[in-house]
């Protein structure tokens, strides 16, 4: 089959979902990376994105962005193991857990705590400590909401991994590593759980931040800023 290309910032949680749903299908990938703030130049608003989110997905002359419709065409194209269950009210389960990653764990979580802690520090931007103390109850707020759908599921959807699964980890992958984030899911023994469980997957494994910038270095920065969508 035709290599999948992924364009994106490696260490991107919404680029990290694409490639492990095609790590769990068993597809050929490569990433094309991008430099941080790659994504805002004209150049990649003019051939990949016209609204400079990441990621973008080629295969072949097919060219798709938005990471929903991507997930869904992977999963389409080759539906073992498939990733979406049949059943309409798993199903359903899914389908909102995707849009809570987007609606709000992405700028509760992801963009106002996780990325100063974690991805600022590391490219040498400032962080706003206050800005981010506040972010912390709505983050929180977040965390509980998962933990409460989860219950006592192995999967956000079900006894099975699915699409919510492969949105939601690349996003709570990076918690234990930082102190807020630690403490948010202190609380909850079963989310912790899951996240060592889909942490442990081959998948995580070859996506993993370092071994994507080992394998696909990123070029020198544009500017110090990333978009995602």
């Amino acid at each position: 089959m035709t290599d999948f290309v992924i364009h994106g910032i490696p260490g991107s949680p919404y680029v990290r979902a694409p490639l492990l749903a095609l790590e769990e299908k068993g597809l050929p990938w490569r990433l094309d990376p991008l430099p941080m703030g790659g994504n805002r130049t004209p150049d990649y608003k003019a051939r990949l994105h016209p609204f400079a989110k990441i990621p973008v997905l080629d295969h072949g002359d097919f060219r798709l962005y938005e990471t929903r419709a991507i997930l869904d065409y992977i999963d389409q194209i080759a539906p073992d193991p498939v990733l979406t269950p049949s059943e309409p009210k798993l199903r359903a389960r899914m389908n909102q857990g995707i849009g809570i990653v987007d609606s709000y764990v992405a700028p509760r979580l992801s963009g106002a705590v996780t990325f100063p802690r974690l991805v600022a520090a590391r490219f040498g931007m400032a962080v706003d400590d206050a800005a981010v103390v506040a972010a912390i109850p709505a983050a929180q707020e977040v965390i509980d909401e998962l933990a409460r759908l989860l219950g006592d599921q192995d999967y956000m959807a079900g006894p099975a991994l699915s699409l919510a699964d492969v949105m939601l980890i690349p996003h709570l992958a990076f918690m234990p590593d930082f102190a807020e984030g630690a403490a948010m899911i202190a609380r909850h023994a079963r989310l912790a759980g899951w996240i060592e469980r889909v942490k442990a997957r081959p998948s995580m494994a070859a996506t993993d931040w370092a071994v994507l910038l080992d394998r696909f270095p990123m070029p020198q920065a544009a500017e110090p800023v990333a978009a995602h969508a």
